[in-house]
């Protein structure tokens, strides 16, 4: 008797190209071992799961993670700038042209807005 197969994608994408590897595993397979069987790093030998997060439908998930019917493992790719830096850098920008509360960094109103709502 053979073991139960369960359906399973594989995705990885770089701003030039994707690949989603559709895959039949046993179930009770493992994100790494699936990983491992789609051959993506064929595709993409730049991937390195011991730095590299990856998740089941956008949720982090650890590579002993066993899988179900219909998972989609994603390898997500390192982070090019911290997004908090990011917002922190828009908001201070915000504030020296003026667009954003000094004090609470919140949107400033504009006069118009201001008047009709108190009157």
């Amino acid at each position: 008797m053979s073991a139960e197969q369960i359906q399973i994608e594989v995705a990885y994408a770089i701003p030039q190209r994707q690949q989603i590897i559709p895959l039949r595993v046993v179930a009770g397979t493992t994100v790494a071992e699936a990983i491992e069987q789609s051959n993506i790093k064929h595709y993409f030998p730049e991937i390195d799961l011991e730095q590299q997060k990856v998740g089941i439908w956008s949720k982090a998930v650890k590579l002993d993670q066993e899988l179900r019917e219909g998972d989609r493992i994603e390898i997500y790719r390192p982070l090019i700038a911290d997004p908090k830096a990011v917002r922190r850098r828009r908001a201070d920008q915000a504030k020296d042209e003026g667009r954003a509360d000094p004090v609470t960094g919140g949107r400033r109103r504009r006069r118009a807005e201001a008047d009709e709502n108190e009157g």
